[in-house]
């Protein structure tokens, strides 16, 4: 009996894999808003009705997309932010993480950034939840800095918000580079690294 229990429970988690494969794919050329359940479930070749198997909605399917693709992150963005290195050298290192996240998976980065000031709302929450986790990690990691001496804990909450923002502003930069020339990609790499400069300038005077 548990055997074929475990069959069953393997086969349900393929099928919503397959759903939110499925929607990631149909999601590269339109909004969540626009999404049809039956668009979903006719792309993964089940019934309308085993959709409600595994997602209340499609704003619940939504969230769970936000979860699968911003959720794994939380390692990397804390990388991003690590003590090791001088200033060049952390700024170098998180330009390329991001980069090559984005080039690892441009759908999820694609669905983030077009959803997250989007029409759904549960999406935008569960994006804004996420970043909020981001940003208080990185607070984390920036308060192990001795350069992070003398400051308040918000303060150090406002810098991580700004690491955070840039990051995904670098994430969408890197975006429109997939099928661009490499010298695209070499002009959107230096911007970063001056944008990413610019809030290390800031945070070494921000206390004098």
């Amino acid at each position: 009996m548990s055997h074929t229990l475990g069959i069953r429970q393997a086969q349900k988690q393929k099928t919503r894999q397959s759903l939110l494969d499925a929607a990631l794919t149909l999601l590269e050329e339109q909004s969540l808003s626009s999404l049809g359940l039956r668009e979903v479930t006719r792309a993964v070749g089940v019934a309308p009705t085993a959709f409600y198997r595994h997602f209340r909605s499609t704003e619940d399917l939504g969230v769970a997309l936000v979860e699968e693709a911003l959720g794994s992150l939380h390692p990397m963005i804390r990388t991003t932010v690590s003590t090791a290195g001088d200033s060049g050298e952390r700024i170098a290192r998180a330009i390329e993480l991001i980069a090559g996240h984005v080039d690892a998976y441009p759908a999820h980065v694609r669905f983030i950034a077009r959803e997250r000031h989007g029409g759904v709302q549960p999406v935008r929450e569960a994006i804004r939840e996420q970043l909020t986790r981001f940003a208080e990690e990185v607070r984390t990691e920036l308060a192990k800095d001795p350069e992070a001496a003398g400051w308040n804990d918000d303060d150090l909450l406002m810098l991580a918000h700004l690491y955070v923002d840039q990051m995904l502003i670098t994430a969408s930069l890197f975006l429109e580079t997939l099928d661009a020339p490499e010298e695209r990609r070499e002009q959107v790499t230096r911007r970063a690294t001056q944008q990413m400069r610019l809030i290390s300038l800031g945070r070494s005077h921000w206390l004098t």
